[in-house]
């Protein structure tokens, strides 16, 4: 069985790099893509310490972990919180420790504009629920 630990926030690619630059833990679909590759159609565990992150990104590494074909179990060590508890969903199974978390709830986001901006974003919020 391959451990995969997923520490940090979850985010997109591009702003990977930033956090890797000042040594920040965080999780993108890129580096998980890589370790799943990497591991060659093992068993994964996945363990999960993150307060979430960018919807999107969470939502790809939900879809790398589903694509696997072998079994993966997602073990949310201390909290799978926003994006994170996406990912979590993704175990087959996903089990917690006792004294863990698990955070679901609606998006968020900002607008700035006008009323139609604002109306725009209403509805990518309520899609994206």
């Amino acid at each position: 069985m391959k451990k995969i630990e997923l520490n940090g926030n979850v985010v997109s690619n591009n702003d990977s790099f930033f956090y890797d630059f000042f040594g920040i833990d965080n999780i993108s679909p890129s580096k998980v893509s890589k370790m799943v590759n990497d591991a060659n159609g093992d068993e994964l565990e996945v363990v999960i310490n993150s307060p979430g992150g960018d919807v999107f990104s969470g939502a790809q590494i939900y879809d790398i972990l589903m694509s696997y074909t072998a079994k993966v179990t997602v073990r949310v060590q201390s909290i799978a919180a926003s994006a994170a508890s996406v990912i979590a969903m993704a175990g087959r199974p996903t089990v917690m420790s006792p004294v863990a978390q698990l955070m679901i709830h609606n998006v968020s986001s900002s607008a700035f504009g006008d009323y139609r901006d604002k109306d725009h974003m209403s509805e990518v919020l309520q899609s994206l629920n």
